[in-house]
């Protein structure tokens, strides 16, 4: 079993100086293997509906990878490295080898998920050239326990390659029988973080056992966004929303329009800038300790099994396509309404929930199962019949049954609904 605990450290005024600079080495290191891959994508490859007029008569060359790249480390590190835009000197020499082998890997991976795709097929975008605030983490991979070398009763101390020794505050303990794997170091708008990944090969990952679900040990969950609510469960419960970034939307823009009213580059406006990046970070962990509650509180219901519908968020936040008469002239389109509906999308932040509850539905003993979307919100959930056709309609009173029926409970009951008889697990 593999679990990740982050603590906050505390290095003193040289180590930082060394960490704001490994990361500089760091980010041209990326960006340096990323623009070699481009180079050699654009060059060896032609498209399929068009010849080109112009074509290279040179031998094409090998592919580069993560081996090839990462041996080009010794040679690179027997002198400084001039950067070409800006003349910065940088040596390599001073960052640790395997935090510049990890920079090879993430490449590698970034770079193969867009020209080969993944596991299932579904191929990523171009990756990117990281900014300074873009890239901010850094990983040593051959960490072990041997690396802490103090614990006191809320602190220990730890020796990081080419550091020395730090002060990390100890807001949990390590759990016994875990040893260390990974560390990793993040700098974020607070301070800097370290992530530890633990493992202990005595707990066996969870397996589900073969089980039928049924309506005692299985909750459909509906996806609302709608007024104050934000899921309902088949069971009756509306469970309400946070809507962090609503609620600090007014002081956020607050502070926007000062640092935009300052010159750039001038000390005011890096000041405002760190104050808007803590205030995004203060609406980044509200959501999340708002998915984490929300997630134990379903866990804790003591059911075995999670239905819940299998949104199509991206889709769902994509801008409403333009409208133009005969003349060109644009007309509306009901984008400006449409905003609005995708900002509540995004702060409700739905995917990472269902994530999160994932995870912590695993550690339980429970399975989180995604269902097809369709007609959940339309039929009825006792009998086949479309009865909510128009969104505006939140309820339905049936005459035959002399019921009133709510439209997200009859939704969240629907998709538990769809896993009836079915056999989970193996």
């Amino acid at each position: 079993m593999k679990v990740t605990y982050q603590y906050q450290f505390y290095p003193n005024t040289i180590q930082k100086l060394s960490l704001n600079h490994w990361l500089r080495i760091c980010r041209y290191w990326y960006n340096r293997q990323l623009g070699d891959r481009f180079d050699w994508w654009e060059s060896n490859r032609t498209a399929i509906n068009a010849c080109p007029l112009v074509a290279s008569i040179s031998t094409p060359r090998e592919k580069p990878n993560y081996y090839s790249q990462k041996q080009q480390l010794p040679v690179i590190k027997k002198d400084l490295v001039k950067v070409f835009h800006s003349g910065e000197l940088l040596d390599f020499q001073q960052v640790d080898s395997t935090i510049l082998q990890d920079v090879s890997k993430r490449v590698d991976k970034a770079f193969e998920r867009f020209i080969v795709g993944d596991s299932k097929g579904g191929r990523s975008g171009k990756p990117r050239f990281k900014t300074e605030a873009d890239y901010r983490t850094m990983t040593f991979s051959t960490a072990n326990n041997d690396w802490i070398k103090l614990v006191r009763k809320n602190w220990f101390y730890i020796r990081l390659p080419k550091l020395g020794v730090i002060k990390v505050r100890m807001h949990r303990p390590i759990p016994d029988g875990f040893t260390i794997k990974q560390i990793s170091v993040t700098r974020k708008a607070d301070g800097w973080f370290i992530q530890i990944m633990l493992e202990d090969a005595s707990v066996p990952q969870f397996i589900p056992d073969k089980v039928t679900p049924n309506w005692d040990n299985s909750i459909g969950l509906d996806a609302v966004l709608h007024e104050d609510v934000y899921l309902a469960t088949s069971s009756g419960e509306k469970l309400p929303s946070l809507k962090p970034l609503r609620k600090n939307q007014a002081k956020l823009d607050q502070i926007s329009r000062k640092r935009n009213k300052r010159k750039r580059g001038s000390k005011a406006r890096r000041k405002l800038a760190k104050k808007e990046a803590r205030q995004h970070q203060k609406i980044a962990r509200c959501r999340q300790d708002f998915h984490y509650k929300t997630a134990h509180r379903l866990v804790r219901s003591g059911a075995k099994f999670f239905f819940h519908e299998d949104l199509n968020l991206k889709g769902l936040t994509k801008r409403n396509k333009v409208k133009q008469d005969n003349e060109g002239t644009y007309l509306p389109n009901g984008q400006s309404a449409k905003s609005g509906l995708n900002k509540s999308w995004l702060d409700a932040a739905f995917g990472q929930f269902f994530k999160t509850l994932e995870y912590i539905a695993e550690k339980a003993g429970s399975v989180v199962v995604p269902q097809k979307p369709a007609y959940t919100s339309m039929v009825l959930c006792y009998r086949n019949e479309i009865v909510f056709t128009d969104c505006g309609m939140r309820s339905y009173w049936d005459e035959q049954h002399s019921l009133m029926v709510d439209r997200d409970v009859n939704a969240a009951i629907k998709c538990d609904s769809f896993s009836r008889n079915r056999e989970i697990g193996g």
